[in-house]
């Protein structure tokens, strides 16, 4: 009697020839982030030039800090903590939505309900329980903080986002696991200017998890990659910085 392959040959199989991108941005004190946010604090506790054997750093960030995920407790009372997503939902088909077109020539636009439909005429249905990452290559301005925010002289944010309508077609219809993107908010900045986080707040409310400030999605293939996403287990945590790895050929 045969047996079943076993794990260790499917890895063999499939993705020892696979290639394997890092999505995630190393954090540091003075990057991009969120202007109510305190900078990262960093310190040695041992260190070599201290006549030390070892070398230990001590870290202060806020958990939505670099590439980091969002748990529904981040914007929804009583929601899962960082600690309560299964592990099962680390590992997930990846999917690529691209504006990024778009974006060089309008630094405000937003995904629309075409880009789903001509995804699918190529690709097929978006898949359940994938993830679906907005590609709109604003990561290469990391780790440029006014370039990021892109700023006009009245002080508004001019930068990509999602649009509801896309959202709601994915957790509605399409019953997504989670979402992320390059910026550093789920909303474009024209709604962040006005204090306006409701996208955000509409992903966390559906018991859903998303990843921002999303690296190197540019040559990624719109359909066939998978997603690897982990962080650690903080209890009862609101958010925490990511290692966020797209799994391809």
């Amino acid at each position: 009697m045969a047996e079943s392959p076993s794990l260790w040959d499917t890895y063999r199989a499939v993705f020892a020839g696979a290639t394997f991108t890092d999505l995630t941005h190393a954090f540091h004190p003075g990057q991009p982030h969120f202007a109510a946010f305190p900078d990262e604090e960093r310190s040695f506790v041992f260190d070599y030039p201290k006549g030390d054997a070892f070398q230990v750093h001590r870290y202060s960030f806020v958990g939505q800090w670099g590439t980091h995920m969002d748990p529904p407790v981040h914007f929804i009372e009583g929601g899962r903590a960082v600690d309560d997503i299964p592990v099962q939902e680390m590992l997930l088909p990846l999917v690529i939505l691209d504006i990024s077109e778009r974006v060089a020539g309008d630094p405000d636009a937003t995904p629309v309900l075409t880009d789903i439909s001509a995804w699918e005429a190529r690709n097929g249905p978006i898949p359940q329980g994938c993830f679906v990452a907005l590609r709109t290559g604003w990561s290469s301005r990391w780790p440029d903080a006014a370039r990021f925010y892109n700023r006009s002289a009245d002080g508004i944010s001019h930068c990509p986002g999602w649009s509801r309508e896309v959202l709601e077609e994915l957790f509605e219809r399409r019953a997504v696991t989670a979402v992320g993107h390059e910026q550093i908010d789920t909303d474009p900045g024209l709604a962040t200017s006005k204090g306006d986080f409701s996208l955000e707040h509409y992903v966390l409310a559906r018991d859903r998890w998303q990843i921002e400030l999303l690296a190197n999605l540019e040559g990624l293939p719109e359909a066939g990659a998978l997603i690897m996403a982990t962080w650690p287990k903080a209890k009862g945590g609101s958010g925490f910085p990511a290692r966020a790895i797209a799994i391809h050929r």
